[in-house]
């Protein structure tokens, strides 16, 4: 093991600890092209395409006539997070949320991938049985003889559960038989959304690889299923990648300019890789070496940080390292990277953070008193990116190599909140029973709690933290 990292890199893996590693792989865009075959042409027609679906969208889904069947999320500003978060740092800059959490029809970023691949592959078997031509309107895929011949098809997809999520509203939309397999992770509140819909479930007790496995062998079994592979696809990555025009869009609506004296920095939770890598694909290639990309992961599962760290360009497990990839952010609960993005994203990717549990219990607790927007654990992972980039010392290179520093007031902070959101407000109660069952449940790895914030069995979250949130400090639970 000690041939495949640099001694910092492999200690800070195997004891968990919280890091941000810088990407010495990272190149100019002009050096650094992709030669996997796809570029920003690929994502224009993605994006035409899914425009080209509009109509179609809307009737299957009426919420998304005022945007045109436009599947879209709001960027907003995140001032009061952003003044809780950084109170004693001196280049702030601004920061902003793209709220795909709040994307209509799944709720997830996934809506973008999922919903694009279960299209593209309805209007290709709707062409191949002569039942649609590329010069017809995509509302044909909604008639009664086109849902008559999906009625005979399954969609097959392995899912922790927000792809799960937005295939099978898809496929379920447009006649579809559908089966998610689920990994040991998958929150049952997704499960039972699914299932509502009359998705057939098939739970596996190991994590996502081993669902995705499972997915892929059913389907190789009858031409009729067509599987949706999350480790392997070029449609999740380029529907994925259309977030990347639509944020430069709404950047320039908020009269945010981007270029060098201007830098954007974009935090993005990575799980197998597929949408953080879609999106940083596409931003690259639009804004090339002016927009900086970092991906988040938990410390259990950086899956895409140990495959880009090693010195040798071969797949590897968070196993191999004795980590168990256990972790409430379950949509980022992936123990191997995507084979399929890791090319596109070597040489593209800035640098990746990890994150404890508890923190994303923190940080969506603190997002929710300060801005209002409930978010599951999954999409908290981003929201410490600013604090990595400015204020550690790996960061702070950073900044230096790319003679960042004198630009950082008039920097833009953008982070992706790719997931579902909560159902509800959270309160003090959901926070402490979170961060309890972070550190007592068996079931998640029996960690040790974070020195920082929980002390012993029965914690004490720490006085700076939480006085800044207005609350009574000192507060035990046991």
């Amino acid at each position: 093991m000690t041939a495949m990292f640099s001694p910092p890199v492999e200690d800070f893996l195997i004891r968990k600890e919280p890091f941000l590693w810088i990407n010495d792989n990272w190149l100019p865009l002009q050096a650094g092209r992709s030669e996997c075959g796809l570029d920003l042409n690929d994502v224009r027609d993605v994006e035409s395409r899914m425009s080209q679906f509009g109509g179609l969208l809307m009737k299957l889904f009426p919420e998304l006539t005022p945007t045109g069947g436009i599947i879209e999320s709001d960027l907003l500003p995140a001032d009061s997070f952003q003044r809780a978060k950084m109170k004693e740092c001196r280049h702030p800059g601004r920061w902003l949320v793209k709220c795909d959490h709040a994307l209509p029809i799944a709720g997830s970023i996934k809506a973008r991938g999922g919903i694009y691949e279960v299209l593209a592959h309805a209007e290709n078997l709707a062409l191949q049985n002569g039942l649609w031509h590329p010069d017809d309107d995509r509302l044909v895929l909604a008639s009664d003889s086109v849902r008559k011949l999906f009625a005979r098809h399954r969609v097959v997809v392995g899912s922790t559960g927000n792809l799960g999520l937005s295939i099978g509203v898809m496929a379920a939309a447009l006649g579809f038989q559908s089966t998610v397999h689920m990994s040991s992770d998958a929150k049952e509140w997704k499960k039972s959304r699914l299932r509502s819909l009359g998705v057939d479930i098939v739970e596996h007790r190991g994590d996502f690889g081993v669902a995705v496995a499972a997915g892929r062998r059913q389907a190789q079994q009858d031409e009729s299923e067509y599987f949706i592979d999350d480790e392997n696809s070029r449609h999740l990555f380029l529907g994925y990648s259309v977030a990347a025009p639509r944020l430069v869009e709404q950047l320039a609506a908020r009269d945010v300019r981007v270029d060098t004296e201007h830098p954007p920095f974009v935090y993005l939770p990575c799980g197998v890789g597929g949408a953080a890598g879609g999106i940083t694909f596409g931003l690259r290639h639009l804004l090339g070496d002016n927009v900086h990309c970092f991906f988040a992961e938990p410390a259990v599962s950086p899956c895409m940080l140990i495959r880009l760290a090693s010195t040798r360009d071969l797949p590897i497990s968070v196993g191999e390292l004795g980590l168990d990839n256990c972790t409430e952010a379950d949509g980022l609960a992936v123990g191997k990277a995507s084979d399929f993005v890791v090319p596109f994203v070597r040489s593209l990717v800035s640098g990746i953070f990890t994150v404890r549990d508890n923190e994303l219990f923190e940080d969506l607790y603190l997002l929710e008193r300060t801005e209002g927007m409930r978010i599951e654990p999954s999409a908290a992972a981003a929201l410490r990116g600013p604090r990595w980039v400015l204020e550690s010392a790996a960061g702070r290179g950073y900044l230096e190599e790319h003679d960042l520093l004198k630009n950082l007031d008039a920097a833009t902070h953008s982070f992706g909140l790719p997931v579902e959101r909560s159902s509800r407000p959270l309160n003090i109660g959901d926070f402490i029973n979170g961060v309890q069952h972070w550190s007592a449940n068996p079931e998640i790895g029996k960690r040790e709690p974070h020195p920082s914030t929980i002390s012993s069995r029965s914690f004490m979250i720490s006085n700076k933290w939480y006085g800044s949130l207005g609350l009574a400090s000192n507060v035990k639970c046991s």
